[in-house]
């Protein structure tokens, strides 16, 4: 048997269509290019990202779109070679089609949904976002769902369409620092520019936050117990934030009492009255 020969043996016969070895090995050929042209081009983009010419999620979320349509290529390609007409394929699945639609929107919904967070990069993979008040990092995006990282290091699988349709924050979408607060009351009577210029301190000596814009503080409120104040801070490291409020809280409480200034805590008057039995 020559070569020619056991490229057309036949290996199943089904209705008018034969599968032979050259189909075989035409979709394993198929299959194996695939892979290594998505493999060549995802280190091509780790280059670029390890060089800082591109942004992490906008270059894997291309790198996705791609990854998409190549599948779809390979798997056009691989029905032609066994000769599976695709005109013929959807003509006679449309009916189907239809029907699955009406069953399962919300699946085309997920669907559609990932396409366009990939093509518009409103959410892409790296970013901080809060959703339902639950904060987390995202650490893949498909075409169905996205994977989001809490700080509990818990794996959340969010479907496309709630990052798409619901209201999302994310913090890290202007790729530069963001904004957040520290409250602290202190005593009536104490000194406030003293109070501010203290906690003002504390914030530009902690590690992680932002010199330009300075942080900045205000007189909000006379509370029941204290006077009540502020102070803002940029950060660029908005995962740990709540380590970098605590290192700053913890920095305000040494300087307050290094300088004798009471921070209060809720007091009340209580009145009894005593009857004649």
């Amino acid at each position: 048997m020559n070569v020619k020969e056991f490229l057309h043996t036949e290996l199943l016969h089904v209705g008018e269509y034969q599968i032979m070895v050259f189909h075989v090995l035409a979709l394993a050929g198929i299959f194996l290019g695939t892979k290594l042209i998505l493999f060549v081009i995802y280190r091509v983009f780790l280059k670029q990202i390890e060089r800082k010419n591109f942004d992490k999620g906008r270059s894997l979320a291309f790198y996705q779109i791609i990854k998409y349509v190549l599948i779809v290529v390979a798997i056009a390609l691989g029905l032609e070679t066994m000769g599976i007409k695709l005109t013929l394929l959807l003509a006679g699945s449309a009916a189907l089609l239809v029907g699955l639609g009406l069953g399962i929107q919300q699946f085309f919904n997920d669907l559609v949904s990932g396409l366009v967070l990939l093509v518009e990069g409103t959410v892409t993979v790296g970013d901080i976002v809060e959703l339902d008040g639950l904060v987390g990092k995202i650490t893949e995006i498909n075409m169905r769902t996205s994977n989001v990282a809490t700080r509990d290091g818990i794996m959340i699988i969010v479907p496309n369409s709630k990052l798409v349709s619901d209201n999302v924050i994310n913090w890290s979408h202007n790729r530069e620092a963001t904004r957040f607060k520290v409250n602290v009351g202190v005593a009536y009577g104490t000194d406030l520019e003293t109070a501010e210029r203290l906690i003002l301190d504390a914030a530009l000596n902690t590690e992680h936050v932002s010199k330009t814009p300075a942080p900045f503080s205000r007189f909000i409120d006379f509370g029941n117990s204290s006077l009540d104040l502020e102070v803002y801070f940029w950060t660029k490291n908005m995962w740990h934030i709540e380590y970098v409020k605590s290192e700053i809280r913890k920095r305000i409480y040494k300087s307050f009492n290094q300088n004798k200034i009471t921070i209060p805590f809720p007091q009340r008057d209580i009145h009894i009255i005593s009857g004649d039995k």
